[in-house]
């Protein structure tokens, strides 16, 4: 029985057969492969058709906790059962096993994992030291024919090397190379293989969970701010990314946001408390239920979706309309701005850093532990159009926090300092001065916060604006600035060293 190449890739280790593989030569075709599917009493195996139940948890780290359950029928004994239809990123050492039905009666002897996948080179090199049938075409009185020619392989490093009668022959030009069966240790797909022990019934639902690589998710953000800079509307993204090297079809999924110890070649939790994670199911808003659990917050969708293969998704998970928002400009200072030394007497220039403040609470519209993701800020102009003002990445932040978003520097509002003066009061002891202009270009009042570094144990003896001690080593002043206006602030200290 001849079959197509979608049909050759559902074939399982345990296929026997005619298997006809075409390969690619100069303007060649596609391989294919032709196989037929035997009855084998010895092995049961486990498809995607035997599934009940799917969970994926996936981890902000590149892991995801996979839960499937099947219902099989087991003869009693001992046996060999495959698992087919996993996650290529599979970590063997995570895997769990259990029958729900009798947990005590299905018993496991043995755990393989048989990753040697079919392939047209892995295919070839299996028949090395055995026969194999290559067909070309050629050409008879101007008429295209094939030829079949049988040739033991004797090697396949860069090229393969072929005996065909007392022959040893090289590069030759072949189209399809035809084989007998497919070894038996070489698989369609990845396949776990579990000798079992059956004293119980035949029918057994199985309960399996394991830890697969190359599966992330990230969130992500979009804050469209009013024009007057007063609220704000936050819309929460979750992508999921699936390169894992299978599809999860009808599954419940769940994430988990935190940041996950994990053991260098190891694992960092228990597989038997992540296949409980991947069980629980919590209450509660839109599209994602959440609860915390450990140190974490585990989202799961109140709905079942399905993760492709080489597809990324995404889906909703918060929104907050009407959210208050302040708009910050802030001024820096650094300690090397005791003097410039380029231009000595002119004032130095400071970046006029903008930021939108909010705080993640219930009262904003919002309250849900926000997971560390990349938050897009957008305002519309004048003519009501949406324009892109910036982005921040945020860390996890939990309720009732506040969110800081920088989102770029001020184009019309200009500081500048100079140091004004510096004075030995005695042995250890100084005095120092500086002045810092402020000017708003902009048809709209501000404030702008300024933040002084001073280093020693120091004191403020005369300033035009009233500070803040903001820690050991700072002062910050918040300074108003009319509209098309100009402040300057001056402030002495007294430090000791």
């Amino acid at each position: 029985m001849r079959v197509s190449i979608s049909t050759w890739r559902r074939v399982t280790g345990c296929v026997l057969g005619v298997v006809t593989l075409g390969l690619l030569a100069s303007g060649g075709t596609s391989p294919t492969v032709e196989a037929v599917e035997p009855d084998d009493d010895g092995v049961v195996a486990a498809t995607i058709k035997d599934q009940t139940e799917l969970a994926v948890t996936v981890y902000n780290s590149n892991i995801a906790l996979v839960r499937d359950v099947r219902q099989v029928a087991l003869p009693t004994g001992i046996l060999d059962l495959r698992f087919l239809d996993i996650a290529a990123t599979v970590n063997p050492a995570t895997v769990h096993f259990r029958s729900l039905t009798e947990p005590s009666r299905l018993g496991i002897l043995e755990q393989n994992y048989q990753f040697d996948l079919l392939d047209p080179q892995r295919l070839l090199k299996k028949y090395i030291g055995r026969d194999v049938t290559l067909v070309r075409t050629r050409m008879d009185n101007g008429t295209s024919r094939q030829e079949e020619v049988t040739a033991r392989l004797l090697a396949f490093n860069d090229a393969p090397v072929w005996k065909i009668g007392d022959e040893i022959v090289t590069g030759m030009h072949v189209e399809q190379y035809r084989f007998p069966e497919i070894p038996e240790n070489l698989h369609s797909r990845p396949t776990l293989v579990w000798k079992v022990d059956n004293s119980g019934q035949r029918q057994h639902r199985i309960e399996t969970s394991y830890l697969a690589t190359n599966m992330s998710w990230m969130a992500d953000y979009v804050l469209i701010v009013a024009r007057d800079d007063a609220r704000a509307d936050l819309d929460g993204w979750v992508t999921v990314n699936n390169t894992s090297g299978t599809s999860y079809k009808n599954a419940k999924l769940q994430l988990v946001a935190g940041d996950l110890h994990r053991v260098v070649n190891g694992q960092a939790l228990d597989d038997r408390m992540m296949a409980k994670m991947a069980r629980e199911e919590a209450a509660a808003p839109p599209a994602f239920n959440r609860e915390a659990f450990s140190e974490y917050h585990l989202y799961a969708l109140n709905r079942k979706t399905t993760l492709l293969e080489n597809e990324t998704k995404q889906i909703a998970l918060l929104g907050g309309t009407g959210v208050p928002v302040k708009k910050l400009f802030v001024v820096n200072g650094q300690n090397f701005y005791y003097r410039n030394r380029q231009a000595p007497g002119s004032p130095l220039k400071d970046q006029v850093r903008v930021f939108y403040k909010f705080r993640n609470s219930e009262q904003a519209g919002l309250g849900m532990p926000m997971p560390a993701g990349t938050v897009r800020v957008y305002q519309a102009d004048s003519k009501g159009g949406i324009q892109f003002a910036g982005e921040d990445r945020i860390d996890h932040t939990p309720k009732d926090e506040d969110l800081t978003l920088q989102i770029g520097t001020a184009f019309d509002v200009v500081a500048e300092r100079k140091q004004t003066d510096w004075e030995k009061v005695a042995e250890g002891v100084y005095e120092m001065a500086f002045e810092i202009t402020l000017r708003n270009h902009k048809a709209t009042p501000i404030t702008v916060e300024v933040n002084e570094p001073i280093a020693g144990d120091w004191r403020m003896l005369t300033s035009t604006h009233q500070h803040t001690k903001t820690d050991a080593w700072a002062a910050q002043f918040n300074v108003d600035v009319a509209a098309n206006g100009e402040s300057v602030l001056r402030y002495r200290v007294r430090v000791k060293w």
